[in-house]
């Protein structure tokens, strides 16, 4: 997938922090992501890309690494900036893309930046909208001696395996457990760990967010603002937004279903109260049937093969042909939706791409050993769950 133009700002202090801008909406929302970001990795997951996209479509979004991460200027975890630096950074954005009074959206402690940068600088925000923020370890929903053990879980963890499998499968898995067996986004997730920050400064940033109370600047935010959370959010009691919508006087709670605490996966609804915020109308409900191309693809005889190489085998042979896929894909401009054992389901633009995706997939695998089946449908469908059934069904 193409990425917006990736800009850079240069601060008063001589650091630059990168930035993108998409959509040519009325309004300008400036969107500053949780502490592990890299603003041209996001693109390469189609849930997070489509998010991207549909803000952009009733905005001008501006997206930004904020410093020491993704692809602004790093720093060492000694030189960690205080949260005031921060927001100098981020007003250095501002004036270099010429946003006079943007909407500012923060996820995790990238909402504790535009908190702050709300409250000290009302003149320059036109509202406000916070996801899923701990706005100060005192007022965490957890009972102390289980924070503690949280935090220090996390930081053993971070130092161990950092930017691993092991590390991203653990992540995603304390969020919706389902997430830690989603073989795609686990593999997104480690490299956007890895892209994002080193372990030194992953350790830093968190700590700094542990250790970061803004509950007393909270009540001084003017501004109108949007709190988001999901009620049964594992990572971050909802109990903290609760709080935060308390001590915000012009605030509204919205509490999203399901335990999700990332935003990179199912995040219509997030995107729908955003544009209501924004818009004062609710987006019609969007149709589930699409046109579209998809590819499926699996292994012949998989089951007798794997019986006869054994687990290891059989895993070092998937693990190869999932690597041709995933090029031939990259080559003919196909997105990887779903993945399960030897299976395959991508879409595409349109038929030709992938047939010949495919046909290439097909001759690339004859060096393993292996023949794969493939089929290909365009139409009008409802949904890529169930797509992905009807695939499974019809080319099994």
């Amino acid at each position: 997938m193409r990425t917006p133009q990736i800009s850079y700002a240069r601060t008063s202090a001589g650091v630059n922090i990168a930035y993108e801008v998409l959509g040519d909406g009325p309004v300008d929302l400036v969107f500053v992501p949780g502490y592990a970001s890299n603003i041209q990795w996001h693109w390469q997951l189609p849930s997070y890309a489509r998010f991207l996209e549909r803000l952009a479509s009733f905005s001008r979004l501006i997206v930004i690494d904020r410093r020491g991460t993704g692809l602004s200027d790093r720093y060492t975890p000694r030189d960690l900036p205080p949260l005031e630096d921060l927001t100098d950074d981020l007003e250095a954005v501002l004036d270099v893309v010429g946003s006079e009074r943007p909407v500012l959206f923060g996820a995790e402690d990238g909402g504790c930046i535009c908190a702050l940068f709300t409250a000290t600088r009302p003149d320059r925000v036109r509202s406000l909208v916070i996801y899923s923020m701990d706005p100060g370890e005192g007022t965490s929903a957890r009972p102390p001696a289980e924070s503690e053990a949280f935090w220090e879980e996390l930081f053993e963890r971070i130092d161990r395996s950092w930017g691993t499998r092991e590390y991203a499968s653990w992540d995603l898995g304390i969020s919706n457990p389902a997430h830690a067996d989603d073989e795609a986004l686990v593999s997104w997730h480690e490299a956007h760990l890895r892209l994002s920050a080193s372990p030194a400064t992953a350790d830093a940033l968190l700590r700094n967010y542990r250790d970061t109370d803004v509950t007393g600047i909270l009540p001084s935010i003017g501004a109108p603002t949007l709190v988001l959370h999901r009620t049964d959010n594992r990572l971050e009691p909802i109990e903290q937004s609760r709080l935060i919508a308390r001590l915000i006087p012009n605030a509204e709670l919205v509490e999203l279903d399901g335990d999700d605490h990332y935003w990179v996966v199912n995040n219509d609804d997030i995107a729908d109260e955003i544009e209501t915020f924004l818009t004062g109308a609710r987006p019609a409900p969007r149709s589930e049937r699409v046109l579209s191309t998809v590819l499926f693809t699996d292994i012949v005889d998989s089951t007798r093969t794997a019986a006869e190489l054994g687990d290891e085998r059989w895993r070092g042979l998937l693990d190869a042909h999932h690597e041709i896929v995933r090029a031939e894909l990259d080559r003919f401009a196909g997105a990887e939706v779903d993945t399960a054992g030897d299976g395959f389901l991508a879409t595409f633009d349109g038929p030709a791409r992938a047939v010949r995706c495919a046909t290439s997939i097909s001759s690339a695998v004859e060096r393993l050993g292996i023949r794969i089946r493939a089929g290909v449908h365009t139409g009008r469908d409802r949904g890529l769950d169930r797509r992905r059934e009807g695939h499974r069904r019809a080319y099994r």
